[in-house]
C-alpha cells in the first residue's frame, strides 16, 4: 500500500501532442485528459520537440512542459535527447506511448506498442522505415520495464512476433468517446466518410472503387477521406478518382482540426475503415459516437473490439458497394446499425484505460526501488 501512495514524478515521451495529433497522440490525450478529471496524485512532465496545444497547459495537473526544439523529432531524438531530458528532470518511470523508447533510458519505461504491422505486412513500408521499426521497437521491448498494447489481437501477435510471454503483456484499450449523437438522419448528407492515415493496408483503392458504384445508385453521394498518405508504394486517391469519374465527389485533407472533423462526423452518414491489420482502430469509435455507422473489413480484431456494432464485409469491391448503398439509402437498417454502433461504445472507457496506465507505472517504478 505504501508504494501506491508514493508521490511519484511520471515523465512521458509526448512528441505525438505536438503539431498535428494522429492516433497515438489522441490516445494520449484521452489518458492525460482522464488523469486531470479524476485526480492524479502524481507529478508529470512532458518531453516535447515543439510547443503543445494550449488544452494541456490547461489541465489540472501537476505538470511541467520540457520542450527541445527540432525540426523532426525522430529516432536521433529520441534516442539523445530525450534521455538526457529524462536524466535532468529525474524522474521515476518514462511513459513510450509510440512504439519505441530510449534504449539506455536513465529511468524504468513503460511502452506502448499498438500494433506490430512493421512485422506482419513489412511490404507495406518504405524498407529503411520498416527496418528502423523493426529493430528499434524490437530492443525498446526488450528493456522496458512493462510492455503494454490496446486489444487482446495486438497483444497475441506481439507475443508471436516478438517472443514476450503473452501473460506478461498489459492490455490497456482505447477508451471510447461518449455517445454525442449529433443532427438526426434527415439532416445529414449523403457522405461516406473515411477518417485515418492512409496505409496500404488500408485499401484506399478498394474503398473508391466501391464508392464509385455506389455513386451510380445514389447520385448526390459524397467522399471525404482526411489522413496524411503514408501507402508504400504509393498510390494517389485523386488520380484514382480521376480515372474513375469519380474526382468531382471526392474531398481529401491530410489532417483537420478538431472542430472541422466533428462538422464532418455530424454530416456523414455512412463510415468506411477498410483495414486488414490494425491495433485496435479509433476513428470507427468516434464515428459511431457521432451516429455514423462504420462499415469495417471482416478482420478478427474488428470483430474483437466492435462485436455488433459494425457492418463487417470481404476485400471485395461488389459487397462493400452494397454496404454503403445500405447505409446511405435505408433509413430503417441506418437506424439500426446506429444503435448496434451505440450500444458497443460503453465497453470502453478513458477511466479504465487511464487507471491501467496509472497501476502500470506505479508497478513499474516500486520494482526499481
Amino acid at each position: 500500500m505504501a508504494d501506491r501512495l508514493r508521490i511519484l514524478h511520471i515523465g512521458i515521451d509526448a512528441r505525438e501532442l505536438a503539431g498535428q495529433p494522429t492516433g497515438v497522440g489522441r490516445y494520449l490525450a484521452g489518458v492525460l485528459k482522464t488523469w486531470a478529471r479524476e485526480g492524479l496524485p502524481h507529478r508529470v512532465t512532458l518531453f516535447l520537440h515543439a510547443p503543445a496545444p494550449s488544452w494541456v497547459t490547461e489541465l489540472p495537473l501537476a505538470l511541467t512542459l520540457d520542450v527541445h526544439p527540432t525540426d523532426t523529432a525522430g529516432t536521433w531524438w529520441e534516442q539523445t535527447t530525450l534521455p538526457a531530458a529524462v536524466r535532468r528532470a529525474n524522474v521515476d518511470v518514462l511513459l513510450c506511448p509510440a512504439y519505441t523508447a530510449p534504449l539506455w533510458s536513465p529511468a524504468p519505461t513503460v511502452l506502448i506498442v499498438h500494433d506490430v504491422s512493421f512485422f506482419a505486412q513489412p511490404g507495406g513500408f518504405r524498407w529503411r522505415e520498416g527496418l528502423r521499426r523493426r529493430l528499434v521497437t524490437r530492443a525498446s521491448v526488450r528493456r522496458a520495464a512493462a510492455v503494454v498494447t490496446v486489444s487482446d489481437f495486438s497483444a497475441r501477435e506481439i507475443a508471436r512476433v516478438l517472443g514476450l510471454p503473452r501473460d506478461t503483456i498489459v492490455l490497456a484499450p482505447q477508451g471510447a468517446p461518449e455517445w454525442r449523437g449529433g443532427p438526426p438522419l434527415s439532416a445529414r448528407a449523403p457522405l461516406v466518410l473515411s477518417v485515418g492515415t492512409l496505409f496500404t493496408r488500408r485499401h484506399i483503392p478498394e474503398l473508391l472503387q466501391a464508392f464509385a458504384a455506389a455513386a451510380r445508385e445514389v447520385p448526390a453521394a459524397r467522399l471525404a477521406l482526411v489522413g496524411g498518405n503514408q501507402t508504400h508504394p504509393r498510390i494517389d486517391p485523386v488520380a484514382i478518382a480521376r480515372t474513375l469519374g469519380i474526382d468531382d465527389r471526392l474531398a481529401w485533407r491530410a489532417w483537420v482540426p478538431d472542430a472541422e472533423l466533428t462538422a464532418l462526423y455530424e454530416s456523414a452518414r455512412a463510415f468506411a475503415f477498410l483495414s486488414d491489420y490494425e491495433g485496435f482502430a479509433m476513428t470507427p469509435m468516434e464515428a459511431a459516437a457521432h451516429g455514423v455507422p462504420a462499415v469495417l473489413l471482416d478482420t478478427p480484431v474488428a470483430r474483437d473490439v466492435y462485436g455488433a456494432g459494425a457492418t463487417y464485409v470481404p476485400l471485395d469491391v461488389p459487397a462493400i458497394t452494397r454496404a454503403l448503398v445500405t447505409l446511405l439509402s435505408d433509413d430503417a437498417a441506418h437506424g439500426r446499425a446506429v444503435e448496434a454502433a451505440r450500444g458497443r461504445l460503453a465497453r470502453f472507457t478513458w477511466t479504465q484505460t487511464a487507471r491501467v496506465l496509472r497501476d502500470t507505472l506505479e508497478r513499474a517504478a516500486a520494482a526499481t526501488r
